[in-house]
């Protein structure tokens, strides 16, 4: 479980790192206006950089053993989905958000739940060799 869950991770921020980098309006639809500026455009190019980054920190780590290291890359992702996904509920729940954004919701939600569980995984494991 812990494998998909960081394939699975890696290959959506990927996408999401790729669709910010290469086509910044067009995935912002709703939220990024058709004229934005040039300095927004940047801005959100630039945030695609660490999604990129941590897409391959996933996939690098998919097949890693048991470690601080692995337990530290599930920690970070599961304090990244958890607050995109606590900034999605506050969004849908406000109406400030786009229409779209019950789905991210959903998916980040997903992903949370997923690494938290294998987050208790690798800590329950890290007791249970040190007992």
């Amino acid at each position: 479980m812990r494998k998909l869950t960081l394939v699975l991770s890696a290959i959506y921020l990927a996408a999401i790192g790729l669709a910010l980098v290469l086509v910044p309006l067009q995935f912002g639809v709703g939220a990024v206006p058709q004229d934005a500026s040039p300095e927004l455009v940047a801005l959100l190019r630039l945030l695609g950089g660490p999604f990129l980054g941590i897409a391959v920190l996933n996939w690098l780590t998919r097949n890693a053993e048991p470690s601080s290291t692995l337990r530290a890359v599930l920690i970070a992702n599961l304090v990244g989905f958890g607050a995109v996904a606590a900034n999605d509920v506050w969004g849908v729940a406000s109406g400030e958000a786009r229409e779209i954004a019950k789905v991210f919701l959903v998916v980040h939600l997903l992903f949370a739940i997923a690494f938290a569980a294998a987050v208790r995984a690798a800590l329950g494991g890290g007791r249970a060799r040190a007992g």
